[in-house]
């Protein structure tokens, strides 16, 4: 028989490459924006009046626009996120301790954004409550742990709430706040705060008048998980760039306009940090005698700032337990699942600590000190995972300049030298009380900051790094292989 006559052995089929579906980068720009703006920090900056476009402006410039770029190299050259970006370019226990602290400053984050949604939910009910400590500790409570029952069951039915959040919890009352605060002024009613050219920079009265600034950081903090979009651009070396400072101005507005119409109605000495939005609210309404909105706006703010924790809850805490599993960083205790897949032990054991932290509302009078002490400490263990960041970069472009990377930012040195000057002056201003709560004792203080900032974010991951055992790897080597 000739090979004419023997019948062709077909080779298996290549399989087709999966097609890329991009994104404009517009589209990037707005998920952005809606995954960073918020009005939770507008009371915040309204008690600076017109210097606040001054304190917005200054970290976008250097903080914002270098985590924005640097990021967007590292995403489109390493899989894996910042633990492996630091792995890569510094070591693993280093990875480690970016990936902890990602997760760490969840625990003082959700009291923090938990008080602005009791405060808010104060004037649906009763306005009074909105200064109670002891209602805002039931709050945070029942709102965390009913967090903890969703997420536990490992259902995705509030998706549509979290991702409706920039609409329902943001732009409309954003614009409609805006928007009655123009026309109050255009009534001839008078500013609370004056809006005369001398009046941009805030008044200079040592650095405690500049420690409200750090509070920006953190609204601009998040950065780092949008970069990893950067791959879906059609030209991310153009692209992307566009998109940020797209996206950077949408910021800004979103945050600037907010707290400037809440300074020209409510007066800096009688702002609340965390209920200024519905003071702002409701004497604009009660102006046009509307009362009856405030408590609406206040379910609005309520459901998108619950939605916003819901996508938080999980994300970062299932982060640290794969690493941990590959690696062994925690105990097999918090490595454990539940039966739908979802690590309920790290959920749990996070909220006994939020419980304990919670409580600090019912017991310290000032609601408003609680509030700023927990942003300052969240925002400090974050500053933590961009000062390994920037070094990584570095490393990484100096160490490995052939890797394949989809996107190179300009002037990598430059930008991680101004970001990472910034973050670290964040992080040290954080120690000082800022002018408003100069009447309370320093040392206190810097003693609930320091304790919470450093020994969060690096005293408890030294500790599980340091007594570690090789019996706490659980992972399978499927596993491993998936996630490397």
């Amino acid at each position: 028989m000739s090979t004419k006559d023997v019948p062709a052995q077909r080779s298996p089929a290549a399989p087709r490459p999966r097609p890329v579906h991009y994104i404009s980068w517009i589209a990037l720009a707005l998920m952005t924006t809606s995954s960073v703006a918020s009005l939770r920090a507008a009371p915040t900056m309204a008690v600076y009046g017109l210097a606040c476009i001054f304190l917005y402006i200054v970290p976008a410039i250097v903080f914002l626009l270098p985590t924005s770029l640097v990021s967007a190299e590292l995403a489109s050259g390493w899989t894996g996120g910042v633990y492996n970006w630091v792995s890569q370019g510094l070591s693993k226990p280093m990875g480690f301790l970016a990936v902890w602290c990602q997760f760490a400053m969840t625990i003082f984050y959700y009291p923090s954004l938990l008080g602005f949604v009791a405060s808010t939910l104060a004037y649906v009910i009763n306005p009074d409550l909105a200064s109670s400590g002891i209602w805002t500790a039931i709050v945070i409570m029942v709102c965390y742990w009913s967090g903890v029952w969703v997420s536990s069951r490992g259902t995705g039915s509030v998706a549509g709430l979290a991702s409706g959040g920039l609409i329902i919890g943001t732009l409309i009352p954003g614009v409609v706040l805006v928007l009655l605060g123009t026309v109050f002024l255009g009534q001839g009613n008078e500013s609370a705060a004056p809006m005369t050219a001398g009046n941009l920079l805030p008044a200079w009265a040592g650095l405690a008048s500049l420690v409200l600034i750090v509070n920006n950081f953190l609204s601009y903090s998040g950065m780092e998980m949008n970069a990893v979009h950067v791959g879906s651009l059609k030209n991310p070396g153009k692209e992307f760039p566009k998109s940020m400072f797209l996206s950077m101005g949408l910021v800004l507005l979103i945050f600037i306009l907010p707290a400037l119409a809440i300074s020209w109605v409510v007066p800096a000495d009688q702002l609340s940090l965390t209920a200024g939005v519905m003071q702002a609210f409701d004497a604009m309404f009660a102006q046009f005698g509307s009362q009856w909105l405030t408590p609406i706006v206040g379910i609005m703010l309520v459901a998108a700032s619950l939605g916003g924790m819901l996508t938080w809850l999980a994300g970062p805490s299932k982060g640290l337990l794969m690493i941990s599993r590959q690696e062994g960083y925690l105990p097999p205790f918090l490595q454990k699942l539940n039966r739908r897949g979802v690590q309920q032990n790290i959920l749990v054991t996070q909220g006994l600590v939020t419980t304990v932290i919670a409580l600090a509302y019912a017991f310290i009078p000032d609601v408003s000190s609680v509030y700023w002490i927990f942003s300052v400490i969240t925002t400090q263990v974050y500053l933590i995972v961009y000062l390994l960041m920037f070094v990584a970069a570095v490393r990484l472009r100096r160490t490995q300049p052939d890797h394949p990377r989809g996107y190179r930012a300009p002037m990598l040195v430059g930008l991680c030298g101004v970001g990472f000057a910034a973050s670290l002056a964040a992080l040290l201003i954080g120690f000082i009380p800022p002018s408003q709560f100069g009447s309370g004792d320093v040392g206190v203080y810097v003693g609930i900051v320091a304790g919470g900032a450093l020994g969060l974010g690096l005293l408890v991951p030294y500790l599980f790094f340091r007594f570690r055992k090789p019996s706490w790897k659980t992972a399978q080597p499927e596993e491993e292989v998936a996630a490397s």
